[in-house]
């Protein structure tokens, strides 16, 4: 892939990818984890959505108006795609955390580009040894905890991670809404002590008081916190490459703002973002959404690192 700038005023985020940036305050790394087999939706090509993430980073600048950041200011190691495209979420497990353990030795924070949602278990034990000292912030129209009798799938990581030992009061669920889910299916999520936070309710309280307290919380119960961003929380007319997303979901600001307060986060580890198949986009609205979610995440982490480096006074 060619760096893709012109304009020595103008660096494109792409540019800052493949060069590296500088690593004046911190830096992060960026792995792919294609797994698009194990999908309720056949036919799907979520395998083709880092790349595309990547390549659409080309349309977007380093620099943050709103907040007078610029990415520059940070390191961005891209480790590339792990080889896991013609798996399934069973046989890409262990692939996936020693390639999440690999890159979270050389860089303290990670982006993982899916890829389909199951990729999100694998995720929650490769930040950590242990679940017990991890907590799990998802962003996400389905409660994903289908029946695990029919195999691992992208409808099922949260059921599975229950099952792995995870508790269920480390995990807050942000984003579902109505007619997206089961009453048999919530009420499993209710049972195993999940804390939910419906869209409706992001709206009445405002996305930045829901997933500030959300933060708060899992910080007070959990050690490190992986972060889920199913792209399919998103309303269906900003997400038309998520086979899952439907109607009166939250819009990009809602998950941009998110995104970046993730990334602001201390025991924040890692974020995923899943579920976009680019050969259904229209006018690459998904992926664009995609690409400023992943830039507002590093935002935050940029602001995080230069708070850590503030001289004491």
């Amino acid at each position: 892939m060619p760096v893709s700038t012109t304009d020595p005023k103008w660096p494109s985020a792409l540019h800052w990818l493949q060069t590296g940036g500088s690593p004046d305050v911190s830096s992060l790394g960026i792995i792919g984890a294609p797994v698009t087999l194990g999908s309720i939706t056949p036919g799907r090509h979520y395998d083709l959505g880092p790349n595309s993430i990547r390549e659409s980073l080309a349309g977007f600048s380093t620099y943050d108006l709103d907040n007078a950041i610029d990415l520059l200011e940070i390191r961005a190691e891209d480790f590339g795609d792990l080889p896991v495209e013609t798996l399934d979420p069973a046989e890409a497990f262990d692939p996936i955390v020693s390639g999440i353990r690999s890159a979270l030795s050389r860089q303290p924070v990670l982006i993982v580009l899916g890829g389909n949602n199951s990729i999100t278990r694998a995720g929650c034990h490769g930040i950590g040894e242990s679940l017990s000292s991890c907590g799990l912030l998802t962003f996400d129209a389905h409660f994903d905890v289908r029946d695990l009798q029919y195999g691992l799938n992208n409808g099922n990581p949260i059921r599975a991670l229950l099952k792995d030992g995870l508790s269920g009061s480390h995990i807050v669920q942000i984003g579902a809404h109505s007619y997206c889910n089961s009453k048999s299916y919530f009420e499993i999520a209710r049972t195993a002590g999940i804390t939910l936070a419906t869209a409706q309710a992001v709206r009445a309280r405002g996305v930045d008081t829901v997933v500030s307290r959300a933060l708060e919380y899992l910080s007070t119960v959990t050690e490190t916190i992986y972060v889920d961003l199913d792209l399919d929380v998103l309303d269906r007319t900003l997400a038309p490459a998520c086979p899952g997303s439907r109607p009166d979901g939250l819009t990009l600001w809602d998950l941009r703002v998110a995104a970046r307060l993730c990334g602001l986060h201390p025991k924040v580890r890692a974020l995923d973002i899943v579920e976009l198949d680019p050969t259904l986009d229209l006018a690459s609205a998904t992926t664009m959404a995609a690409a400023n979610c992943l830039l507002s995440f590093c935002g935050g982490y940029l602001e995080r690192s230069r708070a850590s480096k503030l001289p004491i006074t």
